[in-house]
C-alpha cells in the first residue's frame, strides 16, 4: 500500500503514524526521536503499560487529560500528586476495547523515564508505548488482548523493524521502579515468537 499499510482490518498511515481505528488526541508531551547517520530513526521494541485513575478506578477521560496535559488536580486527591507530569503513550487501550491515541507512531513518547532494554537506554528513544486501562491486581478484559493483538500486528507489518520478539512490559525496562503491567497481564494471550 502506499501511505498506509492495513493489517487485519486496522490501517497505520505510515506519513502521519496515526492508526486510523483509534480515536486520535494531541499530546504535548512527545518530541522526535533521535536518527541515525542515514536519518532513519530506531524503531524496534513495543513497551506494555498499565494505568487507571483514578487508581484502580475505570472509565471516564482522566487518563486523557493526564496524557493531554490537562488534568484538573482539585478533582481527586491523588490528581494533585501527578497533575504536574509531564507523560504521554502512543496507545490507550480501554476496558471496553476501544482504542485512543496520543502521539503518532514515528514521534518519542514520554512514556518509559528511566529505562533500559538489552543494553540500551532511553526506551522511549526506540520503542512505542501502550497502555491498558488496568493496574496490578485486576484481570484484562478480553476485549483488550484482542485490542492489543490487532494493534501489535499492525504496527510490525507497517515497521519492520518491530519484530514479536521485542515486545516488553515497563516492570521489565524499569525494574524496582515500575510495576505494570503487572502479574495479571497473561503474555500468553498475545503472540511474542
Amino acid at each position: 500500500m502506499n501511505s498506509a499499510e492495513k493489517n487485519n482490518g486496522y490501517t497505520i498511515n505510515k506519513t502521519s503514524g496515526l492508526l486510523t481505528q483509534a480515536k486520535q488526541f494531541c499530546s504535548p508531551y512527545c518530541d522526535a526521536r533521535p536518527t541515525d547517520k542515514h536519518g532513519e530513526i530506531q524503531l524496534d521494541l513495543i513497551v506494555i503499560h498499565a494505568i487507571s485513575l483514578p487508581p484502580k478506578k475505570y472509565g471516564g477521560n482522566y487518563i486523557d487529560q493526564l496524557f493531554c496535559g490537562t488534568l484538573e488536580k482539585n478533582k481527586d486527591t491523588y490528581f494533585s500528586e501527578i497533575a504536574h507530569l509531564r507523560v504521554s503513550s502512543h496507545l490507550l487501550i480501554q476496558r471496553n476495547g476501544e482504542i485512543k491515541q496520543y502521539v503518532p507512531f514515528h514521534c518519542r513518547a514520554w512514556h518509559a523515564g528511566i529505562s533500559e532494554y538489552q543494553g540500551q537506554n532511553n526506551c522511549n528513544d526506540f520503542s512505542v508505548g501502550i497502555e491498558l486501562e488496568g493496574c496490578d491486581e485486576d484481570i484484562f478484559t478480553q476485549e483488550q488482548y484482542i485490542k492489543l493483538e490487532l494493534a501489535i500486528s499492525s504496527l510490525c507489518a507497517v515497521y519492520p523493524k518491530l519484530t514479536r520478539s521485542r515486545i516488553t512490559g515497563h516492570s521489565d525496562i524499569a525494574p524496582g521502579r515500575k510495576t505494570d503491567p503487572g502479574p495479571n497481564f497473561d503474555w500468553n494471550k498475545i503472540q511474542r515468537n
